[in-house]
């Protein structure tokens, strides 16, 4: 920063995208904080703004992945608008049309956050809390502020295209997070699991030859602990693999599969339990057991080889099935869940265990 001129100086490399100039450089926490000054006035009406309003929510979690992993956390670049003049000075000696150089802005400059505000917003945060953090940096790209309706453009074509990584995928990709470890492992681990598990996707297609998701799993399993922190004692861990594996020898047709007699294919096509929902009722209905039955969870599980998993069974219509297509809802799902533990010989509601689920 230049006092005497009253700019912001940043070594940068300039570039061509649309017909535009624009320039990526780096900028420390420090000047992130002290001369970034965003326009988060929530009273804006949205047709007057340029982005969307700051979710605050979002801002802590963002913050304490900095500070959680101050050796490892990672951001991608920032995108702004600058009010004012941009001035471009090539390195001496390359030449006017070289395109390493350094940029100057006014102190005062406005500037837009194009794409990143809750990356910007959180930052802030972190380095309140941890001001040693002031060199740490994170790339910006910068473009000439043009106008309301240009940023309006930006903003709309920085984000039409972005496609949020599924949830299987992100558990699959997280290494940080024990309880995503462990469910990977799971997987790994429990034969009716293994190499039937779709990793990447939230849906599997008509004939594929996977029959559960990681996800599935992931929230199933999540019911089954009733788990809603990271990471889960190895004792849990360890009972969770054993239900699933007592569920597995206790349906039929997951037998079946097993031997390779059927295909995922015509568990789908037949049977309810070949759906994420009925794997999250069989969870619901283990919480129960595991919890209140835990020296005879095994011989009750074993019961519910005498359900009838079809689709055509009058006992899943209506909270399960609607004429033969399935249905995904909390209702539903618990509605089979009270199924499920009737059959393991569980007198009781589900409602009268008081577990919210």
């Amino acid at each position: 920063m230049d006092r005497e001129t009253g700019l912001i100086s940043f070594d940068v490399i300039r570039g061509v995208q649309g017909g535009r100039e624009f320039y990526t450089g780096m900028c420390t926490f420090a000047t992130l904080y002290n001369h970034f000054k965003f326009n988060e006035d929530p009273q804006i009406p949205p047709a007057l703004r340029a982005q969307r309003k700051l979710r605050r929510s979002r801002i802590p979690a963002i913050a304490d992945y900095i500070l959680s992993n101050p050796d490892s956390y990672v951001f991608s670049a920032i995108t702004v608008s600058v009010g004012g003049s941009l001035i471009f000075h090539p390195v001496p000696g390359l030449g006017e049309a070289s395109n390493m150089g350094t940029l100057r802005i006014p102190i005062d400059a406005p500037i837009l956050i194009n794409d990143g505000q809750h990356r910007y917003a959180a930052i802030r945060q972190a380095y309140e809390q941890r001001p040693q953090l002031r060199g740490e940096r994170i790339p910006v790209v910068f473009f000439e502020d043009v106008g309301l309706e240009r940023s309006q453009q930006m903003f709309a074509d920085l984000n039409k295209h972005a496609v949020k990584p599924t949830k299987s995928l992100g558990l699959l990709y997280d290494h940080r997070d024990s309880f995503s470890r462990f469910i990977v492992n799971l997987v790994k681990d429990v034969e009716i699991f293994v190499d039937r598990t779709e990793m990447e996707g939230t849906n599997i297609s008509h004939r594929s030859k996977k029959f559960f998701t990681l996800n599935g799993v992931s929230e199933a399993t999540r019911f089954l602990l009733k788990a809603n922190a990271k990471s889960i004692a190895a004792e849990k861990q360890r009972i969770a693999a054993d239900f699933w594996r007592e569920v597995s020898l206790s349906i039929p047709e997951w037998n079946l599969l097993l031997q390779g007699k059927v295909t995922p294919h015509e568990l789908r096509k037949g049977y309810v339990h070949a759906h994420t929902n009925v794997l999250a009722a069989i969870a619901m209905a283990g919480h129960i057991l595991l919890t209140h039955y835990p020296d005879r969870w095994p011989r009750m599980v074993r019961r519910i080889h005498k359900i009838d998993w079809s689709r055509s069974s009058p006992q899943w219509e209506g909270k399960l099935v609607i004429n033969g297509r399935m249905l995904k809802n909390k209702t539903g799902i618990k509605a089979a869940a009270g199924i499920i533990l009737k059959s393991c010989g569980v007198k009781e509601s589900l409602d009268s265990f008081g577990v919210r689920w």
